[in-house]
């Protein structure tokens, strides 16, 4: 052997030191990924457990509008009632009062629905026919008129936040 050259009981004790080194390295970077894999499991449930949370608010907030928003339109409601109420209460009302308290409740009922969205559609003669609002009842001759446009209307249509809820029912021009 040559001076200055490692004997081979040297290298292996070298060799067993660096496995040693890795193998201890190797240990503590297991350590490590599994103190990592812990704390994302951990974060994974708290977000599970969020969403779940914000999943049966958000359910809970929906149910409670929808209650809120029939208990809101239902109160909106009750001076109808009340003026009707009234109106059949007087037993000897002449037939002008009668028109004149329907005429006010009437006016009463189209303020507390125009309050909640409730819209009416009664599109003018002349109008352009609208699929999306009106329902044509039948097709009649209408000289002077432009063709599909509404010659009347039979009964008045609803949208409620601009969603029809009744189409209005309309006679329409034919064509030429």
């Amino acid at each position: 052997m040559l001076q200055g050259e490692p004997s081979p009981e040297e290298l292996e004790a070298a060799q067993a030191a660096n496995e040693a080194d890795a193998l201890a390295a190797a240990q503590g970077e297991l350590v490590a990924l599994q103190a990592k894999n812990a704390e994302l499991a951990d974060q994974y449930l708290r977000a599970q457990a969020d969403v779940q949370n914000a999943r049966r608010r958000a359910d809970d907030e929906i149910t409670k509008a929808r209650k809120f928003a029939v208990e809101a339109f239902a109160e909106s409601l009750l001076p109808v009632t009340d003026s009707l109420e009234a109106g059949l209460a007087i037993k000897d009302a002449t037939p002008e009062q009668i028109r004149e308290g329907a005429e006010a409740t009437l006016r009463q009922l189209k303020s507390a629905l125009e309050r909640n969205k409730v819209i009416e559609v009664a599109p003018a003669a002349g109008t352009k026919f609208d699929p999306h609002q009106h329902q044509a009842i039948s097709v009649v001759p209408a000289p002077g008129q432009e063709p599909n446009t509404v010659v009347s209307v039979l009964q008045k249509g609803y949208t409620i936040n601009e969603r029809v809820l009744r189409p209005a029912l309309v006679t329409v021009s034919a064509p030429k």
